[in-house]
């Protein structure tokens, strides 16, 4: 299979590819572009929130009918956030980084040709491709784009005639969605198979890299939770179109009584939040697992705890599926069960723990690297455990009523799962770039990139956490009508000036990408030393990854700075470097790790 060459075209190299390493850059770029789109979106409403009644050019331009005379409709303004929230977690942090990651990795780090099917994995690739295209098409319906706030509850995305968001719009975002599940669904199944079925000789389920056990649990949430999540997609749809009252019930409009009865929209949160959970564990496990290699790699030392590591991802991939109530405490649920909820949401605080405290530990006494790819991976740790300690205040029934549905709640899940999920995507982008393109990224760009985007980021989430304990509620458009809010309109213009900088910031990355595609300095095969076997392919890419037989593995992934004498502090390393690729036989008499 590796020996010979097909020839090939434009078209079957790099639209119609069937390379896992092709269809990586794929959903990698299209993430970017996705991303782009939110970000966007995102520093339009922060405008809005920052200065409610001030007329802004961009606005104009960027909403056409949607404004009057530069100033946001309030209609467009729900639009925007909902909108901007779909992307970044369905399009951004899932398919953009499973996407990317998963495919890119799985094959090279289990030493295989490629996917067990790569038919089905440039399927998945086109149906993301195509519901990302309809999401975008979304924007530019008359009426608008959906307008439900991204969990999208009944009645207002069940009734088309509610609010001017329920229209196209909102049947747009159902079908982009439920097109997006399938190419979700196609892609876990082919990562699973392939991880069970297609590893190389030696390399047994604990040789894996933690990249692979995060890449392979991920995708088994997500098999397991997105089916729920079709299926209250397509109920919506029937709400919709064919009359049916799942989620509707007693329903007045404009003094009309409608016909709905026996529906409840309750049954609605209850089935998107039960992909809705697993989903932050969907984008922050790859995130998490991408982590672990980039900081054992760049500590030059082992991993501390693998197998703890292991048991503490599938910890929280069970855990995951039994706390969705914790989004429903002011639902009406009884209170027993609320405090059910309250008890698995906070035990998932000790596997996520274990995480934490090993990544610390991996760091301390390290020979660090602080290159680009290590300071967004340290960063992430810091994001997850500042973003992860008030999930405990939220996971608590009591304590959650006062707070639920204010700025701290935003606060939390964009700290934990959107920052800490999108500095593992960075790290692993500066990390793997060139074993994607053959050339580095610039280091400088890198560093500028980090240190605005993290200063940014608390500077974005962390006010955000105390105009909640106040009160403010999210999702409104403005709060001047409000008087007791006049105190927190300064906080939401520091708010917005961070924001506005940490957007035009990503400028760094995205320049830093393109150009280093083309010009960056070439690579070395195995540019940080890592043991992996990823790198052990030629920086040219081939058609089945090696040239010649697939390697055996003789050891697991972290064999750093392995000594002749573990007591000895001299670096009388054991095979003469501060790393053992996988590849490498043992000695006689070595210790396998």
């Amino acid at each position: 299979m590796s020996e010979h060459h097909h020839k090939e075209t434009f078209v079957t190299k790099y639209i119609f590819s069937q390379d896992h390493k092709m269809i990586s850059k794929q959903f990698l770029v299209t993430g970017m572009f996705m991303g782009i789109i939110a970000v966007l979106m995102s520093m339009l409403f922060r405008l809005q929130l920052a200065w409610p009644d001030t007329s802004f050019s961009i606005v104009e331009a960027f909403l056409g009918s949607h404004q009057t005379d530069g100033i946001m409709d309030p209609d467009m303004y729900l639009a925007l956030v909902t909108i901007h929230g779909t992307i970044m977690v369905f399009f951004v942090l899932t398919a953009g980084l499973s996407g990317t990651f998963s495919n890119l990795l799985i094959p090279l780090q289990i030493g295989a040709r490629d996917m067990a099917s790569g038919f089905l994995n440039m399927v998945s690739y086109w149906l993301f491709f195509l519901s990302s295209v309809i999401m975008v098409m979304s924007l530019f319906v008359e009426a608008g784009p959906a307008a439900a706030g991204w969990t999208i509850y009944p009645p207002l995305s069940a009734l088309p005639q509610a609010i001017p968001g329920s229209g196209m719009g909102m049947t747009l975002w159902l079908v982009s969605m439920a097109i997006f599940i399938a190419s979700s669904l196609i892609g876990s199944l082919n990562y699973i198979v392939t991880v069970l079925n297609l590893r190389t000789k030696g390399m047994k389920m604990t040789r894996l890299p933690l990249t692979m056990w995060a890449f392979f649990i991920t995708a088994i949430i997500g098999v397991v939770s997105f089916p729920v999540l079709l299926s209250a997609a397509l109920l919506l749809i029937f709400d919709r179109s064919f009359g049916t009252s799942f989620y509707l019930s007693d329903i007045f409009i404009s003094g009309e009584v409608l016909h709905y009865q026996g529906g409840s929209p309750v049954l609605f949160e209850h089935l998107f939040w039960f992909l809705g959970h697993p989903e932050v564990y969907i984008v922050l496990l790859p995130a998490l697992g991408i982590t672990s290699e980039i900081i054992s790699t760049n500590a030059r030392k082992p991993i501390f705890g693998y197998r703890a590591m292991i048991g503490s991802i599938m910890a929280i991939a069970f855990l995951s599926t039994i706390v969705w109530g914790h989004h429903m405490f002011i639902s009406g649920m009884n209170p027993f069960l609320g405090s059910v909820f309250t008890f698995t949401t906070l035990l998932i605080a000790i596997p996520s723990a274990v995480k934490a405290f090993n990544y610390v530990t991996t760091l301390w006494k390290g020979n660090l690297q602080l290159n680009p790819a290590m300071l967004f991976s340290i960063g992430l740790v810091s994001t997850f455990v500042t973003g992860g300690l008030t999930g405990l205040v939220l996971g608590d029934s009591a304590l959650d009523i006062n707070i639920h549905d204010t700025y701290f709640v935003v606060a939390h899940f964009h700290l934990v799962m959107g920052v800490s999920a999108i500095f593992g995507m960075f790290a692993g982008v500066y990390h793997w770039f060139p074993k994607m393109y053959g050339r580095m990224m610039n280091k400088t760009l890198g560093y500028w990139h980090f240190w605005l985007s993290i200063i940014c980021a608390y500077g974005v989430f962390w006010p955000m956490h105390f105009i909640g304990l106040a009160g403010l509620p999210r999702r409104y458009y403005t709060n001047t009508n409000f008087p007791m809010f006049d105190d927190l309109a300064d906080i939401n213009v520091v708010i917005t000036i961070f924001a506005l900088v940490g957007g035009i910031a990503q400028i760094f990355f995205i320049a830093n990408f393109f150009i280093s595609m083309y010009r960056g300095e070439k690579a070395t095969q195995n540019p940080w030393k890592s043991n992996t076997l990823e790198w052990t392919t030629p920086v040219e890419h081939v058609h089945g990854n090696w040239p010649g037989k697939i390697p055996e593995v003789h050891r697991w992934a972290y064999d750093y700075s392995k000594r002749v004498d573990p007591n000895d502090d001299d670096s009388d390393y054991l095979h003469g470097e501060d790393f053992v690729l996988q590849t490498t036989p043992l000695l006689d008499g070595e210790e396998p790790s």
